[in-house]
Order: C-alpha cells, then structure tokens, then sequence
C-alpha cells in the first residue's frame, strides 16, 4: 500500500511557480495556497508586461491582489496576507510563448534554481481564437514550460481539459487521448508526436497571413482556419485541439520526469471555499443563463437528457493542491486527472435547466444585476436540426419586421438582434450542451484517499457532495450576480426600475449592466 500524503509536508518551505495567474482557476490556487499553507516557502508569478510597459509587480498589485478572491483573509488575517503578498510573492515578468519566456539565459537559470514546483495554468480559454494565437498560448508555450520545469528538476502540474477528448463518445478514462478523426504518429513512449502536425498548421497560418493583408479579416480567417484544422483532426473547436497538443507537448518534454495532468470539466463558481460562489467572469454556462435574463435567447439546440459535466473551482483547486502533494511526495511518473462530476454526481442538462429558469421566475428580484424585469419567456431546449429550423423561419420573420421598422424610422428589430445572439451562443457553445460521453475521475478518488481524514476535508474532491439544487439556485446564482457582473449605470436605474416594478433606489443599490 502507498504511504500517506500530506500537502502541508509536501508544500511547506517550497516554492512555486505559477503561470496564468491573473486567471480565475489560478486565482483560486493562489488564495488556497497561502490560506492552507501559510509556510510554503514562497510563489512565484510569471507575468506577462502590462500595457505602457507596466511590469510583473505592478500587474500583480492591479490585477491580482486587489481580487475579491482574497476578501475571505483580508478579514480574517489581513496581517497574514499583507506580509505574504510583500515577503513570499515574487513577481517576475516573462512572455510565457517565447523561449525562456523571453529572459537571458543566465536570468533564467537564476529562475529555475529557486522553483520547487511548476503549475501551469496559462491559456486561452475562447474556443473560437485565431489559430495562431491559440497555438502559442495552449501549445507551443508548453515546451517553453517544461524547458523550466527540466532546468529546476521540479515536477510540472500541467492544467487542460476533459474536453481534450473531443469527439470520442462513451465513457472517458483519466488517460492519453487518441485523435477522434485523424491518424498521427504515435511515440514509443505513448504520447503522439506533433512535429509534422505544428509544421503543417504554421505552413497553413502562413499561407493564409500571406494571402491577406487587412487586420479583421486575417483574424476571421485565422479563426476558420483554426475550426477547420480542429474538425478535421477529432476537436469541436481550437481551444479543445491546441489544449490537447498541449498534453502531447507536456508529455514529450517531461518524458521521464515528474508530470501531472489536471482535466477540469466546465468550472464554475466556487462550492464553499473561499467564499460560496466565488467567480470571476461569465463562464460557459452562464453566457446562455445571462442571454435568457436579459431576454435575448428562449431557445438553444441541446441534448436535455445528457449529462453535462460542471465542476466547482475549488474542488478543481484542490484536485490541483493534491496532484502537487502527490508529485513532490511520490516517485516521477505520468498521472492523469479528471476534476469532474459526471461519472460520480451526474446532473443532466434538462436538470439544470429547470432548477436555473424555476430559480430565476421565483426569485429574478433577488439577482437585481442579472435580471432587469421578470423573465418573459420559458427557455426551451430542442435538437440541432429543429433549432436550425426555427432559427431560420424566426430570421425571415425578423427580417421582414426589421425592414418595416427601417421604412418607419425606428431602426433594426430586437428581435433580429436576439437570434444573432442565439446563433452566436450555439455556434460556440452547444458541443458542451450536448454531450456524447462522460467523464470519470475514479484515478482522482483513489488519489485522495492516499491523504488522511484532515487534508481530504480540507482538499476535498468529493464531488459526491455537490446538491445541485442548493449549488444551482443558492451558491451559483447569486455568485453570478454579485461577483460576474458590474453595477449598472446610473442613468438605466429608472428605467429599469420602472419596468421591473421595484423602487429606484432598490435597482440603484445593486444593479449591473453587461453586454452579451
């Protein structure tokens, strides 16, 4: 049997470094880190410059340290999280796609000596980014990553994606994934190797900058380009196909060595710690949630009775605090990871679709930043070929009214720019709302279980646990509504109070306006 692990004996007195760290994932690691670890011996973020040549420091003070992640210390321990923000957060600044992040060799050697472990969590998360840019940044930037990680001799945490099985269906293990689509040459060591592959997608990239000059245009055709490959190859779309890459890459630079891979599922806000419902954005789901409340979409091409697999970003951050435990404790090895909730707590998508639209016609005044009136409209969930069909009798219909309205001088239909809204929500999100497969995570499980009774409390990933009804309704919406979204402006509080049928000032104390 394997010994025990413990993250305080594995972490104290040990530095790491993180990458991605003005991202929301990595903020939730960062805060955990020095809650949970006080005497971690220090971390260290790789910053890309600012804009007008603002340093890594300086990043760090304006985007990271000023987060509401860290309300939760700054009231209990405001002493604790002060001295470590000045004594144990070094900041270096580094370009994460160019080779030894841009550094003199002998400033990156200096780097590597003082790193223990390496968590890298940089990536471009918009799964229809110019092929290019979603290579440096998923891709490419890894071999860039594992260069440290080998100089430092330190185990590397790689952060993708369940999603990396593309379009595989059934039931996905914690393992190395073959292309769904295409065949490429396979290393003797198990991951694939991508050497004709990357000359191949930059032969293209540079076909097509050659071809065209214009800015906007280039970008589109980057973007297609980056489908297409991703398509043709077994992915929905290029951040799931560069995420994958990235695995191979992770794989081919640390052979041999200490590496992890953490698969989150779709992350959404915070179960507990350090606050229910923490998040930082609008997410894959919350994107359709936030359409449907501003009334810009009732319907979306789905597999209702599928399952879809969301995960809390703490219990993701403490699947990532184990597999670093695991690393520095344990022999170097290959592991894989799934931080998801399909095999273990399934919730179908016709599930949460009710509780969310039951939530938001009971209690939308409670979510006075997310819901400007009383939804209208029931949010249906239909197959592709349907949702194609009403997509295009409602547009005819749209175009019709909106010509009229032109002829009148009242300008373009809402209605016409709620199905724009509509095809662009499906165009880039319904492969994650109609899942062919589930994800397993049992690999995760059985590596908790190797800690004792007090880290896999204070670490847990036992998705098991989730009550989707109480995490949906209570802990999700409202962090949706108080840590996503921005006050509304001033001069829409009337307005807005009017037509939700509650007094000004209760619509000026708590309201925000954000674009879709």
């Amino acid at each position: 049997m394997n010994p025990a692990l413990n993250v305080h004996a594995a972490l104290a007195g040990k530095r790491v470094l993180i990458t991605g760290s003005t991202g929301f994932l990595a903020k939730v690691v960062l805060e955990k880190l020095i809650r949970s670890v006080p005497d971690i011996g220090g971390i260290v973020l790789l910053l890309r410059a600012g804009a007008h040549g603002a340093d890594a420091r300086s990043r760090f003070e304006r985007e990271i340290a000023t987060s509401s992640i860290f309300d939760r210390l700054r009231a209990e321990r405001p002493a604790l999280l002060a001295a470590f923000f000045a004594d144990k957060i070094e900041c270096v600044t580094g370009e994460v796609t160019e080779p030894g992040f841009g550094m003199t060799i002998s400033d990156f050697n200096r780097l590597a000596r003082r790193v223990d472990l390496v968590i890298n969590a940089a990536a471009s998360v918009n799964f229809r980014e110019a092929l290019d840019e979603a290579l440096a940044i998923n891709a490419v930037s890894v071999r860039n990553i594992t260069e440290l990680a080998r100089a430092a001799g330190a185990p590397l945490i790689q952060v993708s994606t369940c999603y990396v099985n593309g379009y595989h269906r059934g039931a996905m293990h914690e393992r190395n994934v073959h292309p769904a689509r295409a065949t490429l040459p396979r290393h003797e060591a198990g991951h694939y190797d991508l050497y004709g592959l990357l000359r191949h997608l930059q032969h293209r990239i540079a076909a097509v900058r050659a071809e065209t000059g214009e800015p906007q245009q280039l970008a589109r055709r980057l973007t297609e380009l980056g489908i297409a490959e991703a398509n043709y190859h077994g992915w929905n779309d290029t951040y799931t196909f560069t995420k994958w890459m990235g695995e191979q890459l992770a794989m081919s630079g640390m052979r041999g060595r200490a590496l992890t891979i953490v698969r989150p599922a779709i992350i959404e806000s915070t179960l507990q710690e350090p606050a229910p419902g923490w998040i930082e954005g609008v997410k894959v789901a919350d994107a359709i949630i936030l359409a449907y409340a501003r009334g810009k979409t009732s319907f979306f091409p789905a597999r209702p009775a599928e399952v879809v697999d969301i995960v809390p970003a703490d219990l993701v951050a403490n699947s990532i605090m184990l597999a670093a435990a695991e690393a520095l404790q344990d022999k170097p090895a290959l592991r894989i990871y799934q931080a998801c909730t399909g095999s273990s707590n399934p919730v179908t998508l016709r599930r949460v679709i009710d509780l969310i639209q039951g939530e938001s016609q009971r209690n939308w005044r409670q979510y006075e930043r997310l819901f400007y009136r009383a939804p209208e409209h029931g949010f249906r969930v239909v197959s592709r070929p349907v949702f194609l069909l009403m997509l295009r009798a409602m547009r005819l219909a749209a175009l019709g009214w909106s010509g009229v309205r032109t002829l009148l001088g009242a300008g373009e239909s809402p209605r016409l720019e709620a199905l724009r809204t509509t095809q662009l929500l499906a165009l880039t999100f319904s492969f994650y709302t109609a899942p062919r497969y589930v994800f397993h995570n049992d690999r995760l499980q059985a590596l908790a279980r190797r800690f004792g009774e007090q880290d896999r409390a204070r670490f847990s990933v036992d998705t098991g646990a989730i009550d989707w009804r109480d995490y949906l309704c209570r802990v999700h919406m409202a962090g949706l509504n108080r840590y996503a979204l921005r006050p509304r402006a001033p001069k829409s509080v009337e307005a807005t109070a009017a037509a939700a049928d509650v007094p000004a000032a209760a619509a000026e104390a708590k309201a925000a306006p954000i674009k879709i």
